[in-house]
Order: structure tokens, then sequence, then C-alpha cells
């Protein structure tokens, strides 16, 4: 276990680049078992969720050769065996392996898969979509068993836009017979990024990006060698970091368009933010006002950045007003910033938060990935030392994050316990 100690420091500044995206990679790589060759992607990020990943790998019997931001894949002689729950329970993202595994040899046994607990996360549409496809689902307590004696194409309509659904959805449907139509598909750049990875492969996929994704189903596929995308949270929590503790930040490696919405709120707090192609110059020269913010599937603000926008708001001058619409635990760092001195009111699946508030540093617990960034923003705007307790949460999703922050003059120590 892992804790973080910051000291504040409202005088940073210098140049961050954004790491790979962990949604994109944490489900490229359970996609890369069908591939019937060897596939390699690049600018995988460093994190707790990819090593664990790769640990169900070769559990499972792949080869895997890891170098720094890359991982190399060779699935041919990978067995179909149970994914015990001590390697499912890690992280949420473990459950691609189901549509990953379906489709490549029609079976699969897991047990339901872990990941923060930020409210219900149920996988009915996924195992629907399966059953839509002519998989048989058997739930036994935690144990999942999905089998088919082949996977047929069909048209699938998901009751709500949900990526893990989709995701799923796409790893199963690339290999089976026929034509597969997903209605109401997420649309986030991450499913875009991974119909690309599977086109690369030699997959027929249209429609990623848009409610509607066509498959035609294939018998093989080869090898490649794709790019994961920038990371589009990472690169908006340092945006935050940089409207709150930087005198001048430059955020490189990021798609703009991938983070409109959030750009859109910075610029409405009065943010001073300039777009120079793939550079975002951020500071922390100007006064913050008080926003409202409705999180929603993209392109809607996202609530993975909900968290940290609302220690943002605690710098802000005004009433801020958060509603979070996907997750009912999300508000967890709440309690956490109270204790450093932010004023907040809840109210069921909304917030109101008062700036414009001094921040003391003090003891604080990560309950999540995200609300361990948003205690990151807010021990580097506060008065003294924050220790950051459960700060392996923050490790699996933020690549380098003791560097990157260090690098900008932050004093950060991450100690194991």
């Amino acid at each position: 276990m892992y804790i973080l100690k910051l000291k504040g420091n409202k005088n940073l500044s210098g140049t961050v680049r954004i790491s790979g995206a962990k949604n994109s990679a944490v489900a490229l790589i359970p996609a890369a078992i069908l591939c019937d060759e060897e596939v390699t992607i690049t600018n995988i990020p460093k994190i707790s969720d990819i090593d664990n990943l790769e640990k169900i790998l070769k559990y499972l019997g792949a080869k895997v050769k890891r170098t720094a931001n890359e991982i190399t894949i060779d699935s041919r002689n990978i067995e179909n065996k149970q994914i015990p729950d001590n390697a499912s329970k890690l992280l949420r993202a473990s459950y691609y392996f189901m549509g990953a595994m379906l489709g490549r040899n029609k079976k699969i046994e897991m047990c339901f898969p872990g990941g923060c607990t930020i409210g219900a996360r149920p996988i009915d549409l996924h195992l629907k979509g399966f059953e839509s496809l002519g998989a048989k689902v058997v739930q036994k307590d935690n144990k999942y068993s999905i089998k088919a004696k082949e996977l047929i194409g069909n048209k699938i309509f998901l009751d709500v836009a949900s990526v893990g659904a989709t995701v799923n959805l796409m790893l199963a449907a690339v290999k089976a017979k026929g034509i597969t139509i997903i209605e109401n598909a997420a649309k986030e750049p991450e499913i875009v990024d991974l119909a690309s990875f599977l086109n690369d492969m030699g997959a027929k996929i249209i429609g990623a990006g848009t409610k509607t994704i066509k498959i035609k189903g294939v018998d093989y596929l080869h090898s490649c060698i794709h790019e994961v995308i920038p990371d589009r949270i990472e690169a908006g929590t340092y945006l935050m970091i940089g409207a709150a503790a930087c005198k001048n930040l430059v955020v490189k490696n990021v798609i703009p368009e991938h983070l409109d919405t959030v750009i859109k709120k910075l610029v409405e707090m009065g943010s001073d933010l300039e777009i120079d192609g793939d550079e975002i110059t951020i500071s922390n020269k100007a006064k913050l006002k008080s926003v409202n913010v409705v999180t929603a599937v993209y392109p809607g603000f996202p609530t993975d950045m909900q968290q940290i926008m609302a220690t943002l708001m605690t710098q802000a001058d005004g009433t801020s007003r958060v509603e979070e619409t996907l997750y009912e635990n999300r508000f967890l760092n709440l309690y956490q910033l109270s204790k450093m001195g932010a004023s907040v009111k809840l109210d069921g699946n909304k917030a109101e938060i008062y700036g414009v508030r001094e921040l003391t540093g003090c003891d604080v617990s990560a309950t999540d990935l995200r609300a361990g960034a948003s205690l990151i923003l807010a021990a580097l705007v506060a008065n003294g030392t924050t220790t950051i307790n459960g700060a392996d949460y923050i490790l699996r999703g933020y690549e380098d994050i003791k560097e990157k922050l260090e690098n900008l003059g932050a004093k950060v120590e991450l100690i194991e316990i």
C-alpha cells in the first residue's frame, strides 16, 4: 500500500506530457488475444492496471514482452481456463476478457470484476448482448460461465450507452458469423481507438464514435502495431492543476477535441487558457468564477473529471453546482475535501460547493482513482502538508504522477507502507 505526501504550492510551472489513455489501453490489451498472430501496442501507460492485465495474460498462457511504454502480445498458445477471483477483482477492465475470450474460444469463466467503488456498475447489458449473439450465460454466486457453440451476428440495442458493454460486444462480435449492429453505442474516443486497433488487425468495423456501430465478422486477425491515444482524463486533470496551482503550465500531447466540454467549462470559469495544436497552456493568473456542471456520457462533461472539478470549484468565487448523473457514490471525495476546509452541501446526486475557500493540509483518504486525483489538486492549493492514504488508487491511472509533479516544482513523497 502507498501514501502520497504533498506540500502546498501555488507557484508551480513547467511542462507535462500526457501519457497513453488508461481507459483505452485497458480495452486494447484484452482485445489483443483475438489476434491470430503477434501484436504490438505502443504508448502504453506505466500504471498498475496495465500490470494486472499483464498478469492475467501470462496466467492464460500468452507470451508477453513489455519494455517501457510498449507491449507485444502473442496469444497463439493461450489456454481457455477460468480467470480466478484474485485476478479479476484487481480492476474493472478485467471483464473485457469476457468478450475477448468469448470471441476467440466461444467460452469464458471468470468472477465478477473489481474496480473503484463509485456506485452500482452492473454488467447485465454485457450479458444480454452476449446472449443476443448466441451465448448461454450461467451465473452462480460471483462466478460467470459464458459459452456458445458459435456466435451469430445480431442487432443489439443498449438501454444505456455503456462504454464497457460497447467494448465487450465489439470484442465478441469481431469473429462472429454475419453482421452485428450495436445501437445506442457509447461514443467515447476510447471506443474509436479500439475500433481502429481491431481494424488494423483486419476487422471490419464502421460507425465507431457514432450511436450505431456495424461489425462484419471475420475469421482471422493479423499482426499490427497500434499506438494508444493520449489520455484525455489525465490531460483534464493537469489542466485543472494548471488553473489552480501553476504560474504557467504547458500540457503536451493533447487532443483538444476529446476535452471539448472540459475546456469550455474552464473557459467559462475564466481560466487563462490557450490552445496551440496538441498543446494547451494554462495558468492560475485569472480569478476563477463559479460554474455549474452536469455529468453525461460522451461528448458531455465526463464523470471521471467531476471530482477533480469539484476541488477546482473550491477555488472559484461564488457557489458552484455539480449534478452526477452516472454514479451514485462519486461524491465521497467531498467528505475528504471538507476535512481540508472546503464548504459543500450534498443533496442526493447534487452538490453545492462554496468558494473561495482556503484549504489546509491534513490526513485524507483516496476512495477511488479520480477522488485521489481531486485530493492531489486540493493538496497543491492547500496550506501545509497533505497526506493522501490509499494512493494505490491513484497509481492505477496516472503514470509517473510523482515525477511529473516534481518536474513542475511540487514537493511530493510516495511512501510504501
